[in-house]
């Protein structure tokens, strides 16, 4: 009985800690007013990596719909035979081991895939590598989507043009960055004099 009171206490704990996806994915405006400190922490993306916030935020929407701890599917033996996860993928922006690493050996960032400050640092990252790799230009969602789900390497081989499902969720991406840009117009003001008085 009391293993199990110390096992829902700390469950509680632990869930407590995790932030919870904002109500209205939708709007960038009620994310912002949920959640003040992802405005300063995709401003300081822009500032830093010259990622757009609405191009950022689209891209995380998509990889995880702001779930902290979220996990690719699971994978199955014969159909029913749970067998690890597709992919290394994990947090915010889904960033995969290998290119996870390099991002903190490059940067000197990176402490956690499931801090949002970390994760939105990391897509401005990748967004400028692959803009100067590929020459896509930051602010061009629908082709750095594309790159950042297939990797530079596989963006360059074309193998998205095989994926008519992904270029689809690529054009999804692009809708709903235009959407946040729009939004953004409509509350900068007001996000920006919240944020005055953190100063």
């Amino acid at each position: 009985m009391k293993q199990r009171l110390i096992l829902a206490l700390t469950l509680t704990i632990l869930t407590g800690c995790t932030t919870t996806p904002p109500r209205d994915q939708t709007n960038i405006c009620s994310i912002f007013r949920e959640y003040p400190d992802w405005y300063e922490d995709s401003l300081a993306t822009e500032e830093k990596w010259g990622t757009p916030q609405h191009v950022s935020m689209a891209i995380m929407k998509q990889e995880s719909s702001f779930v902290a701890d979220a996990l690719p599917p699971r994978d199955y033996v014969l159909w029913v035979i749970p067998w690890g996860r597709v992919s290394s993928a994990y947090g915010y922006a889904q960033a995969l081991d290998p290119v996870w690493g390099e991002y903190k050996d490059e940067t000197g960032y990176g402490s956690s895939r499931d801090d949002f400050d970390d994760a939105m640092m990391f897509i401005g990252w990748y967004t400028t590598g692959t803009h100067r790799q590929l020459g896509i230009s930051k602010w061009d969602v629908y082709n750095q989507y594309l790159a950042y789900h297939e990797g530079r390497g596989g963006y360059r081989r074309g193998t998205y043009r095989k994926k008519p499902w992904l270029m689809q969720v690529a054009r999804k991406v692009e809708k709903q960055s235009n959407s946040y840009q729009v939004q953004l117009t409509q509350c900068r003001q007001e996000l920006e004099a919240d944020r005055s008085w953190f100063f």
